[in-house]
């Protein structure tokens, strides 16, 4: 497709079709060109590909910019909206806070960022670049205002990694070595040589490469055992997106077939169907409705946009000559050029026309071979490797196997899409003081305002340097810190991740060596996944269960919480000792026996068995079940008032009830708080219907509302900043109130901010 697109590009036509070279109107041996089959379905031919001259020449077609330029400008705009959201601009000033002790995940520990006000300067830096890519301004200077930065950023924290965080840096820096301000730029308007020209073909091979490994890839991956049997994001199938599948298939059948097995094959296909003529419109719809759906289904900002923005990439790439020559014309002049008379440029590569007609006789021209520059060889080496390289990044974790977990490789390069989901049960991390062998607790995630480093190896490691070198300021010398960490994956057991009895802050770690502190996942216990289903669906709505496994010569302390009464601890495989550390009683459990466990009190369980053991925790939240014993009572006494039935009066603390229809002063004026939390559950309730019912232009406006004050802070805050940096900090008394100005919010969002506090407060005094 790519040639066939080179010669549409180079010679188009008003319906974008691919047009013959003209012939001498007076030669009438001309016949029309005939094509042979591969080169109908490919755009090029196979003597194309026998000789590496002929593939320069190929990748180095001269190609409508067109298409190249309608997606840089995208592109531009969906990055500028990128960095005031998921890049974090709007909350800046809380992540990169002067002198605050946090502890940081750099890719290189040499990174750190600079002071507040200088990152600000960072971003702008970043925002500049971003729209002189959209408006093809400046535009490689652009390319690289937006790279260095972006990349800088993205280096700085590995917890903020994903794949489209990955693609967009990558795509930057695709678009500066490509003539991408060829069309529809201020660099054109500036520059008449370089507006409406040609672009070399290899362009769009390499973004077109790039998307087919982005959904290719991801679909390889999924190939997984886990996201095939449907464990992957089985919680995904209860999402209202899912609620017409629900009508003629049971959720678990949703879960398997429509979540997992859709997903599988359309990333599995989605490249090819984007490549061919015939299955590109079918390609177009899965694709955007995919899209569209993963922009309700997950928090990734412009991800599934940017995707929406690449589709138009595998069209004919003057195809926005024809949208566009669709409109008024007396619009056309703030449109993008719908003319086909494109300019030659010297990237690209065109065949020569040697002349060997004479006098006497006619004869047909014949192309020479063409020169080949320096240029055009880089281009063809530069997509060769490129595209050699990204097949290659997503399976090169045998290289940096410290990186490794349970999972190959830092969460970011390798496409595995949401083919991994994790829940944490117990995180416990344990110091000791070095020279007086003190022992106490912290509180799980202290200096760091991330979690990710609780299923990472290597964060691990730069966690626990971090504290070894704050918690000195404590009084504790030469800390030893010991993480023990419960992750379940894809629905297995909890079981730890790391050695607990290891000192991490001493312990051996290196990128390019196997993680010697990493503890294996207990893979052949994967088949107990059906099990769990069959007793969790013999349980009643409020008793819970967890399951755990853990290691021979191992043992998980636990604390069972007052509100959990009648925990009981029943073992599925394997031996275990259960010691009761205040009754110092210890009872042995063999597979099938289960023993009760008290409530508000320490117990361990070690594993005693040569094999790892497998056991489950059986509880019931007692306090909550009261509580819901209460509400209900309360909306059955509440249901009587309103219908006239409640014949008793109501003692003084009930009497809010009456008022409940009132609005908030019920709440406000309930002394028990076991009727206070109940109308504000009601209120709750009332406004989260009233949210879901709400129609297409409230919806809207609500969002607009929210995006515009979070836009709002964020330049706010960075004009503080820089005039910090132009002129000096101002008096405290100003930056507070120029602070209190920017963190200014819609009334209803503070309003709701203080509701939230106030039933923390609430839930406490409970």
């Amino acid at each position: 497709m790519e040639a066939r697109d080179a010669v549409a590009g180079a010679l188009v036509s008003s319906d974008g079709e691919e047009q013959t070279a003209k012939k001498d109107a007076t030669s009438k041996k001309d016949k029309p060109q005939t094509k042979t089959k591969m080169e109908h379905i490919f755009g090029f031919k196979k003597e194309d590909l026998t000789s590496w001259r002929s593939l320069v020449s190929l990748l180095n077609r001269p190609t409508d910019p067109a298409s190249l330029g309608i997606f840089r400008c995208l592109f531009g705009l969906l990055m500028a909206i990128d960095i005031t959201q998921e890049r974090g601009l709007s909350h800046l000033d809380y992540k990169y806070l002067d002198g605050a002790p946090v502890c940081r995940f750099p890719l290189f520990n040499f990174l750190q960022p600079l002071p507040m006000d200088w990152m600000y300067l960072v971003y702008v830096v970043m925002f500049l670049g971003a729209l002189g890519i959209m408006f093809g301004c400046f535009y490689r200077l652009s390319c690289l205002m937006f790279i260095s930065t972006y990349w800088y950023i993205f280096f700085l924290d590995k917890t903020t990694w994903n794949n489209h965080s990955y693609l967009y840096g990558i795509i930057g820096f695709q678009l500066i070595l490509m003539d991408g301000n060829r069309y529809w730029s201020i660099d054109g308007l500036w520059k008449p040589s370089i507006r409406n020209a040609h672009v070399p073909l290899w362009n769009y091979t390499v973004l077109r490469a790039q998307i087919f490994i982005v959904y290719f890839i991801a679909g390889v991956k999924k190939l997984d055992a886990d996201w095939v049997e449907g464990y992957s994001m089985s919680y995904l199938a209860h999402h209202w997106l899912f609620d017409p599948f629900k009508v003629i298939l049971p959720v678990d059948l949703v879960s398997l077939l429509v979540v997992h097995g859709c997903g599988l094959v359309l990333d599995l296909t989605a490249g090819y169907l984007l490549f061919f003529d015939v299955t590109r419109p079918y390609a177009f719809f899965f694709v955007s409705y995919f899209h569209c759906m993963n922009s309700q289904l997950f928090s990734i900002g412009m991800f599934p946009y940017t995707m929406l923005a690449t589709s138009p990439l595998f069209c004919y790439p003057d195809w926005p000559r024809r949208f566009f020559a669709r409109f008024p014309a007396f619009l056309r002049g703030a449109l993008p050029f719908t003319t086909c008379d494109l300019q030659p440029s010297t990237s690209c590569v065109y065949p020569e026309i040697e002349n060997t007609s004479t006098e006497r006789q006619e004869t047909p021209p014949v192309a020479k071979t063409p020169k080949l520059r320096l240029r055009h060889k880089l281009g063809a080496i530069f997509t060769v490797l490129y595209i050699i390289e990204q097949f290659f990044l997503p399976y090169s974790h045998f290289i940096t196997q410290g990186y490794n977990n349970w999972t190959n490789g830092l969460y970011g390069y390798s496409w595995d899409m949401m083919v991994h989901s994790r829940s944490h049960q117990h995180v416990k991390i344990t110091y000791k003081d070095g020279k007086t062998g003190e022992i106490g607790f912290l509180n799980p995630g202290v200096f760091t305002q991330s979690r990710r480093w609780k299923d990472h190896g290597d964060m691990l490691k730069q966690y626990a340097t971090c504290l070894s070198q704050l918690l000195p300021r404590y009084n504790i010398s030469e800390p030893e810190i010991y993480f023990d960490i419960w992750v379940s994956i894809n629905e297995r057991f909890q079981q730890r991740i790391f050695d607990p009895r290891v000192d991490i802050v001493k312990a051996d770690w290196s990128p390019f060596q196997p993680n010697p502190w990493l503890m294996p996942l207990l893979v052949d216990l994967s088949p107990w996944r059906t099990k769990f289903q069959e007793i969790e669906g013999s349980l009643d709505n409020q008793t819970e269960i967890v399951f755990i496994a853990d290691f021979p010569g191992l043992h998980l302390e636990n604390f069972v919480s007052e509100d959990l009464g009648n925990t009981s601890v029943q073992v599925l495989q394997g031996k275990v000792n259960i010691e009761i550390v205040e009754e110092k009683k210890n009872f042995t459990l063999e597979p099938g026996e289960q023993i009760k466990v008290p409530a508000g009190a320490y117990h361990k369980v070690y594993t005693v068995s040569d094999e790892p053991s497998c056991y489950m925790y059986i509880y019931v939240n007692t306090t909550e079940a009261a509580l819901q014993e209460n509400f209900t009572k309360l909306f059955e006494l509440q249901e009587r008032i309103r219908n006239g039935t409640e014949t008793e009066p109501l003692p003084p603390e009930l009497q809010p009830l009456i008022a409940a229809d009132d609005g908030e002063g019920a709440e406000v004026n309930a002394t028990d708080p076991i009727v206070r939390l109940f109308l504000k559950r009601q209120r709750r309730m009332k406004e989260v219907k009233k949210r879901r019912e709400a129609g297409v232009l409230e919806r809207l406006e609500r969002f607009t509302i929210k995006k515009y004050y979070s836009v709002r802070r964020g330049f706010l805050m960075t004009a503080i900043a820089l005039r910090n940096l132009a002129v000096g900090l101002p008096p405290l008394e100003q930056l507070t109130r120029e602070v209190a100005f920017a963190n200014m919010k819609e009334p209803q969002a503070e309003a709701n901010q203080d509701e939230r506090l106030k039933d923390e407060v609430g839930h406490t005094e409970l």
